[in-house]
């Protein structure tokens, strides 16, 4: 069997919002597409075999935490993340960038070492280079591997964000060289630049200057408001290839996703639909629905009565709630289930709008509607 080599297909536009197709080995993925994140080889609550029923096309791994434990031996042992989570669709993994930001109290930055960090788990000291990224993202056997870069915190700080750019465009190059040539695996390169509109073209402008297969957004969603966001996406999307995959990393609420459709981009991931669901918060057609509330108590209708999956479709709101009450484990594997099978129902409706060119209408009806 003759393998797939790594392309992305525009095939509509509804003004800015963008139907795709990305081809790779492991299958192909529709955009605009939302990623489950399984950081640790798991999503959290869900069998692998469920969330393939949700109609999930890719998942996402973390490099920093997958290079911890298992460990590179044993991901090698098992050719790959793919074998020994039992999962054989795509997967991107992070490359770590992201922990040099939420564990920024445990590293340090040398742009010529990369981020050192001093584990969380036993305390010894650990050097995650642009190349070590690379060489443990192909350990994992991603089909879209991420190059590192810095990821600062929310700052409007003009020396810190072209502090940021000036490492994480360094070592994209340094991450471009490892990574080498494979036309079967993908390597995505990470703007940066806050919400400064010049800082964030001229970051992406370097990017494409060193040419990647893909290209995302970094330092969003980390704490600015969705608005801030929404602008700067406006202010910058174009000047990323057209004929490349757009991909905003950490996002995130369907609004949030949403939004960003409407402003060119492709790809997503969030933690959002399994944390959610491990605290009582379901996502639904008809909004957001916090399960703890009394009011579900009598309730004997289901979140969603056309998901089978799990048989999730037979419990009712007042079985959740009392699942939950009783703190019982079953309540958030069945909760975060029908969130990933409600973001990929949300994921192929914006699709459906953009080819029948309707995503004006309801991108109106629900870019609000989950607030």
């Amino acid at each position: 069997m003759s393998k797939t080599e790594f392309s992305f297909e525009l095939i509509a536009q509804d003004d800015k919002a963008r139907l795709g197709k990305i081809n790779t080995s492991r299958g192909i993925i529709e955009t605009p597409a939302f990623m489950p994140v399984g950081t640790q080889g798991t999503v959290k609550g869900v069998f692998t075999d469920d969330i393939i029923k949700t109609h999930s096309q890719i998942i996402l791994g973390n490099t920093y935490h997958l290079m911890l434990r298992p460990g590179i031996k044993i991901l090698k042992e098992f050719n790959g993340l793919h074998n020994f989570m039992n999962w054989q669709k795509p997967i991107l993994t992070d490359s770590g960038g992201y922990q040099i930001m939420s564990l920024s109290k445990l590293n340090k930055i040398d742009l010529k070492l990369g981020a050192i960090f001093k584990s969380h788990l036993d305390g010894k000291k650990i050097i995650l280079s642009p190349e070590k990224s690379i060489q443990v993202q192909k350990a994992i056997n991603s089909d879209i591997i991420m190059v590192l870069d810095e990821c600062p915190k929310l700052t409007y700080d003009q020396k810190k964000l072209s502090s940021a750019i000036h490492t994480s465009t360094e070592w994209a190059k340094r991450s471009k060289i490892e990574f080498g040539n494979n036309k079967y695996k993908a390597l995505f390169g990470i703007a940066q630049g806050g919400l400064n509109k010049n800082l964030r073209i001229e970051s992406i402008e370097k990017l494409k200057e060193i040419k990647f297969d893909g290209y995302a957004m970094g330092g969003l969603a980390v704490g600015e408001k969705q608005s801030d966001m929404f602008q700067i996406l406006s202010d910058t999307s174009d000047y990323l290839p057209k004929n490349k995959p757009r991909y905003l990393m950490g996002v995130g609420t369907p609004s949030d996703i949403l939004g960003a459709v409407n402003e060119g981009i492709d790809m997503f991931d969030c933690v959002m639909p399994t944390r959610s669901g491990r605290t009582g918060l379901a996502f639904t057609w008809q909004g957001k629905l916090n399960l703890k509330n009394s009011k579900f108590s009598n309730d004997n209708s289901p979140l969603d009565q056309k998901c089978d999956i799990r048989d999730l479709n037979k419990y009712s709101k007042s079985y959740l709630n009392h699942l939950i009450k009783a703190d019982e484990m079953l309540a958030s594997m069945l909760i975060s289930l029908n969130n990933l099978y409600f973001y990929q129902q949300f994921m192929l409706e914006i699709r459906k709008n953009i080819k029948n060119r309707t995503f004006a209408r309801f991108y109106k009806k629900y870019i609000k509607f989950f607030d």
